[in-house]
């Protein structure tokens, strides 16, 4: 358990390329609309151009990011990227995306898929609540659909191309102050720190082969045999995978409210990995939220792994639904298996 008080997001940021899919569009496939909305809730995905790459959707959210922010790109400190779709094996993506923004800044990526934006997150938090930096732009992106294989029909439908960036920085204002911020949000009416109040990282690496890319690494360089096998694409047990992510939200939600003495019913909005309509009502059920506390927008983007949780940050944000000195539930969870969880006062 972790905490980084004092850490504050600047801004946010999105992108999803234009081309829209939906489970209609996916018929032709042998996909059945009906059940991909009955099993995963899910009405459509946004799928990248043949000449669109990872970095290049991570550019688009960084640039909407730092102008939220209002900070120019010679500001940022750090960059770390949170992706399992890099451009290449190396150079890494977020070197790709420092060459393109023109910044003069460290950059790295960080793999835990569906959990590398709340990994990255943390990270950031610590580089800034050390003082080693003021300025860390966080991106999660990944083009899934070039992960799996349009033949599976239940895995397919289930994933979207998307980028989502969030800029972290010291809380440079007063918490308890009631007067409005300087950047004219909302007024801080809120006692104690701000930043991250607490936060758990975790793995189970023993359940590892229930979310797998099998072929293209060093265990299992691709052939032309692995390439006719699928070995390139994921597979994936989702049955199990569903009941390791509601219990394992369900104990970390738990021990990182309890590590920040805040009760479930103190949380104003409840963010979780945009994986599965299913997952998410029996993963919040326990902790006793109201649905209208939950963010989801899955239906229209469906599992966007790294991306998932700062393009549903960002969109909450548009909407309003993100006020200063608010109580924010984080957690995401996928392959490894891993996931992180973590209460942030916005």
């Amino acid at each position: 358990m972790g905490a980084a008080p004092g850490v504050r997001i600047l801004g946010c940021g999105s992108y999803v390329p234009d081309n829209v899919v939906t489970n209609e569009d996916l018929a032709a496939l042998g996909c059945d609309s009906d059940w991909i909305v009955r099993r995963t809730g899910i009405l459509e995905r946004r799928h990248a151009a043949a000449d669109q790459a990872t970095s290049d959707l991570c550019y688009e959210a960084a640039l909407r990011c730092l102008a939220d922010a209002s900070v120019s790109v010679d500001e940022i400190d750090l960059i770390l990227v949170a992706t399992i779709t890099p451009d290449h094996f190396t150079p890494s993506t977020a070197c790709h995306l420092q060459r393109r923004l023109g910044a003069f800044a460290a950059a790295m990526d960080l793999g835990a898929a569906c959990a590398g934006f709340m990994y990255a997150l943390t990270t950031a938090a610590q580089f800034v609540a050390a003082g080693n930096a003021k300025r860390v732009l966080v991106v999660g992106a990944d083009l899934m659909s070039r992960t799996i294989d349009p033949h599976d029909k239940k895995t397919y439908p289930l994933f979207g191309d998307a980028a989502g960036a969030v800029l972290i920085g010291p809380d440079e204002t007063r918490c308890g102050d009631s007067s409005s911020d300087d950047d004219g949000d909302q007024p801080r009416d809120a006692e104690g720190p701000s930043g991250i109040l607490s936060y758990q990282l975790g793995s189970e690496g023993c359940g590892g082969e229930m979310l797998c890319i099998p072929g293209g690494g060093t265990r299992l360089p691709l052939t032309d045999e692995g390439l006719r096998d699928g070995m390139q694409y994921m597979k994936m047990d989702g049955r199990n995978v569903f009941k390791w992510a509601v219990r394992v939200f369900d104990e970390s939600a738990k021990d990182v409210l309890a590590a920040a003495q805040v009760d479930a019913d103190e949380l104003a909005l409840v963010i979780l990995h945009q994986a599965n309509q299913r997952i998410i009502d029996a993963a919040v059920s326990d902790l006793g939220v109201p649905k209208d506390r939950v963010f989801v927008n899955l239906d229209r983007y469906g599992n966007t792994s790294g991306a998932s949780i700062p393009l549903a940050m960002d969109e909450a944000f548009r909407q309003g639904r993100l006020v200063r000195g608010d109580y924010v539930l984080l957690c995401g969870f996928g392959s490894g298996l891993a996931w992180g969880t973590a209460l942030l006062r916005y």
